[in-house]
């Protein structure tokens, strides 16, 4: 069985790396140029690539090998682990893999491209969010809403399509429905994740309820409404995912006019994890046509990885430079004489909850003294006040991905019941925002997410979590603080090298929870979430 193995993956690494980087150069170029001939090469190239993983004789190889139990070598077997579970999401008809992965290139072409129509005027993404944020004229923040609501008609149908599709396949390979088994394939037991979900509620319900209340006096009077007037139009961001402006510091001033990728890179530097290398690569502006979102790509195992983002010089893109080019370190750092196949994070979250820790920087004040010079005076003024605006971030992201988490797992439950009572439902129960009057529009579709990166969101916020104990350990053990709050976390060496010796190197060699144990003492755990944002 060894050596059968160890033929498999052979032949595995002959064909794989080379067309899986061939497939993430053309979904990087499709997504800068936003072109649909180079979109339809990406998705040529991902399904060619998914082929490979559909390959029924190679599954019955691998099965026969997995049920034997006769793998004692630990690298072999986390190898075929690894192949097991990623050939396994496959073994379906090529034919309807093909189908899936075009018209989910369709469908994010759609979103590509849309652009929402505000007094005449097309406007980007980023260009709705300024609106939302910034005016106060009601007529425009309604309008500014709606329009950008109004791409869930134009994919609705394909997408509904889509996730009926996506529960056939789960079926046929033996799952209740899609969201089950996505989980199970990723390492993740459904119900352990639903137990966190529930823990996580009750930790932040009651802390949520009365900051939203905050958020809510403090909207009212800025608009010139009643509290119960209030709509979603007026949290200053199309889902309320982020956290309205509410305390007197405008963290965005401090940003203005900053070179917010030399400040990045310096910050790496610092911290001994070179970034430079990656920037040179990557595509960080706004462009025609390019994908409005941000994202990192790791291309070839091997170091090529690079980022998009759309920069525009304020704090959210700050956050999201840092947050991205922390899944950017995780992937250039790994342990190169790793096989191909666990040179990769230990899970998407454990990637995630890197690239949160670095994001989170760019709302602590002493972070800012550091790598953007502000005062004393202004470290004294923004401390407590820019760590209640990260503490009023995280419990209304905490509470927007309950939303979300319960929603797709609900929606693959039944993908037939009213799915667009059930997201108001939800906003309603875990957000505390009121539906507008008789909407019944498919409002959920236009979150991106859902439709084209299933039963991935919760990942997000197990992320948060691990982002908070990874704090947690290195305050306890390397910069030695006892009130995490108050350090830059800047220009110190020995924060890069524990990330590089125990999250990055490992890559996925131990199944996520196993390395977390290794690298902090401990499972993953909300406790040290609770400690630094609810307590």
């Amino acid at each position: 069985m060894k050596a059968e193995l160890e033929k498999f993956i052979k032949d595995f690494d002959s064909k794989v790396p080379a067309l899986a980087k061939e497939a993430n150069i053309a979904y990087f170029n499709a997504t800068i140029s936003g072109k649909e001939e180079d979109y339809q090469k990406s998705a040529d190239l991902q399904v060619k690539l998914n082929k490979v993983f559909a390959n029924k004789d190679d599954f019955r190889i691998l099965s026969k090998i997995y049920d034997s139990e006769l793998i004692d070598d630990p690298l072999l077997k986390r190898q075929l682990n690894k192949l097991y579970l990623a050939y396994k999401g496959n073994q379906i008809d090529e034919k309807k893999i093909e189908e899936m992965i075009n018209l989910s290139t369709q469908i994010e072409q759609k979103y590509s491209t849309y652009r929402a129509v505000v007094n005449d005027t097309k406007m980007t993404d980023n260009s709705v969010e300024e609106i939302l944020k910034n005016s106060t004229n009601l007529e425009e923040l309604k309008q500014a809403w709606m329009s950008h609501k109004a791409i869930g008609p134009t994919v609705v149908d394909d997408v509904l399509k889509l996730v009926k599709m996506r529960n056939g396949v789960a079926k046929e390979l033996g799952y209740d429905n899609y969201h089950q088994m996505s989980l199970r394939l990723s390492e993740q037991d459904p119900e352990d994740i639903s137990l966190l979900f529930d823990e996580l509620d009750k930790l932040t319900a009651d802390t949520f309820r009365t900051l939203k209340d905050e958020i809510d006096t403090y909207l009212a009077t800025r608009l010139k409404i009643k509290k119960e007037e209030l709509m979603p139009w007026h949290y200053q961001n199309r889902y309320f995912q982020e956290a309205p402006r509410i305390y007197s510091v405008d963290l965005d001033g401090f940003y203005k006019n900053k070179d917010i990728v030399k400040i990045t890179e310096d910050y790496y530097s610092g911290i001994d994890l070179p970034i430079a290398d990656m920037i040179s690569k990557s595509d960080l502006f706004e462009k025609e046509g390019k994908y409005q979102h941000a994202y990192c790509t790791d291309i070839d195992r091997t170091g090529d990885v690079r980022v998009v983002c759309n920069i525009k010089p304020n704090y959210n893109w700050m956050n999201t430079n840092l947050h991205e080019f922390g899944h950017a370190v995780y992937d250039k750092f790994m342990d190169m004489s790793l096989p191909w196949i666990l040179r990769e994070p230990a899970h998407t979250f454990t990637t995630e909850a890197v690239a949160m820790f670095f994001g989170r920087l760019a709302s602590n004040a002493h972070w800012m003294k550091a790598n953007i010079g502000i005062s004393d005076a202004e470290v004294q003024k923004i401390s407590d006040v820019g760590f209640k605006s990260q503490r009023l971030e995280q419990l209304v992201f905490s509470r927007w991905v309950q939303v979300v988490y319960r929603f797709e797992k609900s929606m693959y439950e039944n993908p037939g019941q009213d799915l667009n009572k059930l997201w108001w439902d939800l906003v309603e129960k875990y957000q505390m925002i009121k539906r507008p009057e008789n909407r019944n529009e498919p409002d959920w579709v236009t979150k991106i997410h859902i439709a084209l990166y299933p039963a991935y969101y919760h990942n997000y916020m197990l992320g948060e979590l691990l982002a908070s104990q990874y704090l947690h350990y290195i305050s306890a053990n390397i910069t030695k603080v006892e009130d995490v709050k108050n350090q830059s976390l800047s220009a110190n060496r020995e924060i890069g090298n524990w990330f590089r010796k125990n999250i990055f190197a490992p890559a996925a060699l131990y199944p996520w929870n196993d390395m977390i144990q290794n690298a902090t003492g401990e499972k993953l755990t909300p406790k040290y979430y609770a400690q630094q944002f609810v307590d």
